[in-house]
C-alpha cells in the first residue's frame, strides 16, 4: 500500500489514540514509522521544527495545519498532553565532528528541552535517537549523564541499543543510538530482533538518470586525489563508491549534497555519478509516493538528517505492543 492511501486507513475516534508529539521533526521519518507500525492507534498532536525547508515537506506529506517552531521557544505549557514523545534531538554536540568537552547538566543543551517537557507532561513512553557516538563520547558520561536524568525524573525502565538500518533490509550502513523510556517500570520492552536481510545497493537505484548526477572531471580527480593522498598519510578517508551488486552503501549525511563523497555509484564507461534524491529517499526507508517539494541540495540534507524508517517501525511495533495493552 502506498503512503498516502496508508495514512488514511485510520478509522478509530480521536480519543481511542495513543497521542504522540514529533519533536526535532525534521522531514517525519520518526512519525512515519510509528504510523506504520500503528495508524490506527496513534495519533500526532504537536509537531516542532525549526527549519523552513523541512517543514515544507514535512507539511506536503503529512497536510500539518501548523508546525511549531523552535522547541526551545514553546513553553511548556503550551505542549499538549501526550502519550509517547518522539524526538531525534540534533547531534552536533555529540558527534565526532562536534564538541569535544561533556557536561554535568542538561541546561544548553537540547536534550533539556526534552527534559522539561517529559518532567511536565510524565508521557507513558518516549523514543530518542542520535549518533552512535553519543554512546561512548565523553567515556560514556554524557549518555550518562541523560540517563540519570531521566532517571530522576521517574523513568527507571529505560533501555538504549545501537542498530544498524542495514540489519533491518535497508542497503545502508547506518547506525544510530535508540533510547526507549517507560513510566512503567513493570513493562517488559526489548528491542526488535533484526531480520538480517540480505540487501543490494540495485534495489533502491532508478532505471533512469539525469546525467547532472554524473560527477564531473575535475570533482572526480579531486576524489582520487584525496584518496590516495590519505592512503600515503595511513588514513582510510576517502570517496566511498558502490555498484548495483553491493550489499550496502556508506551513511548518507547531511553534507552529501557538497560532493556525494560517502556514496559514488559505478557506471560504466563514464564518471560514477551522486545517488538522486528519489534513491537517498529509499536508501533511508522512505516510500515511493513520499512528496519532495524542495531542491536537490535541500532534499539531500533532509534525507540525511533523517532516519531509517523501518528501524523505527520496528522499534514501534514493540513498544506499541505494551501500550496498546495498556491502553485497552
Amino acid at each position: 500500500m502506498k503512503f498516502q492511501e496508508y495514512r488514511n486507513t485510520g478509522k478509530l475516534k480521536m480519543s481511542s489514540y495513543l497521542k504522540i508529539i514529533d519533536l526535532f521533526a525534521g522531514i517525519g521519518g520518526t512519525r512515519l514509522g510509528f504510523e506504520k507500525a500503528g495508524l490506527d492507534v496513534i495519533q500526532c498532536v504537536f509537531t516542532s521544527e525549526w527549519d523552513k525547508y523541512s517543514v515544507q515537506t514535512y507539511k506536503a506529506n503529512f497536510g500539518e495545519e501548523y508546525i511549531h517552531g523552535d522547541i526551545t521557544k514553546i513553553a511548556t505549557k503550551d505542549i499538549p498532553n501526550h502519550d509517547i514523545l518522539l524526538a531525534g534531538f540534533p547531534c552536533q554536540p555529540f558527534s565526532q565532528a562536534g564538541l569535544k568537552k561533556g557536561f554535568s547538566d542538561t541546561r544548553g543543551t537540547l536534550f533539556f528541552d526534552i527534559e522539561r517537557i517529559i518532567k511536565n507532561k510524565k508521557p507513558k513512553a518516549f523514543l530518542l535517537e542520535n549518533v552512535k557516538q553519543l554512546k561512548g563520547h565523553d567515556k560514556g558520561r554524557t549518555l550518562e549523564i541523560i540517563l540519570e536524568h531521566l532517571q530522576d525524573i521517574g523513568y527507571t525502565n529505560i533501555q538504549y541499543k545501537v542498530l544498524r538500518a542495514r540489519d533491518f533490509g535497508l542497503p545502508q550502513n547506518r547506525e544510530r543510538i535508540y533510547i526507549v523510556g517507560f513510566l512503567d517500570a513493570k513493562i517488559n520492552f526489548k528491542f526488535p530482533v533484526p531480520s538480517y536481510k540480505k540487501t543490494k545497493v540495485g534495489d533502491i537505484l532508478e532505471q533512469y538518470i539525469d546525467e547532472k548526477y554524473t560527477i564531473s572531471d575535475r570533482l572526480w580527480e579531486g576524489h582520487q586525489r584525496r584518496k590516495r593522498e590519505n592512503k600515503i598519510k595511513g588514513k582510510g578517508f576517502g570517496y566511498g563508491i558502490v555498484n548495483k551488486e553491493s550489499e550496502y552503501t556508506n551513511t548518507i549525511s547531511a553534507r552529501y549534497y557538497k560532493d556525494g563523497s560517502e556514496i559514488l555509484i559505478e557506471q560504466e564507461g563514464k564518471n560514477p555519478r551522486k545517488v538522486t534524491p528519489r534513491e537517498a529517499a529509499r536508501l533511508q526507508g522512505f516510500p515511493d509516493d513520499f512528496k519532495i517539494p524542495v531542491s536537490d541540495t535541500q532534499a539531500y540534507r533532509q534525507f540525511g538528517n533523517s532516519v531509517p524508517v523501518k528501524v523505527i517501525e520496528k522499534i514501534a511495533e514493540e513498544m506499541l505492543k505494551h501500550l496498546k495493552k495498556k491502553k485497552n
